[in-house]
């Protein structure tokens, strides 16, 4: 019986977990954080909200989908500050991990580990193809990971890839549909290719 009780106890001081919802622009990442969120509000669990302080495209604080979904969330200017406001929550959901600084997969471990359930949507893909910020380390240290497709506007096929549309080499650029559409592998490669 001692053996049962020591695991429960443990399950309540460890039983948090990481979740990951990834993919390009436009695949409904946003959409399916909100969906998780506002269930877990309807249940009645402790919820903290964040996202970064830099994306102000819809809304100075709430997280909004591209279709116009939104819920209340805590702009923070760094990760430690999410560990500092989400620390007594029971779900902790982060928009935009990709914008974080390098510290986001430790603060995310470290939630978890107190019994939190962290859920992360964001980028996994920069507008060139590569790991994008520190998501790519939280997708490896999560029970999960959902990996959300948009379509692909020149073929139809699932989209991967977030195609940058102006000429512009920053890392960073925040932009809707003016900026950004989703392409399939073949279809991103094919223009790169073309104007290369």
């Amino acid at each position: 019986m001692l053996f049962n009780e020591e695991v429960f106890k443990r399950k309540n001081e460890y039983g948090g977990s990481i979740e990951v919802i990834c993919g390009s622009m436009f695949s409904g990442k946003t959409e399916e954080l909100i969906r998780r969120l506002k269930r877990a509000q309807i249940a009645k669990l402790s919820v903290e909200i964040f996202k970064p302080k830099t994306d102000t495209r819809y809304d100075e604080t709430d997280i909004v989908s591209h279709n116009a979904n939104t819920i209340h969330s805590t702009p923070v200017e760094s990760a430690s500050a999410i560990l500092l406001l989400g620390s007594n929550a029971q779900i902790v959901g982060i928009d935009e991990a990709q914008f974080f600084d390098a510290e986001l997969p430790e603060v995310c471990n470290k939630l978890a580990n107190k019994g939190i359930r962290v859920i992360v949507a964001g980028l996994d893909m920069d507008y060139t193809g590569k790991p994008f910020g520190p998501l790519p380390a939280i997708m490896a240290m999560a029970e999960s990971v959902t990996k959300v497709h948009a379509v692909c506007v020149i073929c139809g096929k699932p989209a991967l890839y977030s195609y940058r549309l102006i000429e512009n080499d920053t890392k960073i650029l925040l932009g809707e549909k003016e900026s950004y559409e989703p392409r399939c592998r073949t279809c991103y490669l094919l223009d790169k290719k073309v104007s290369a």
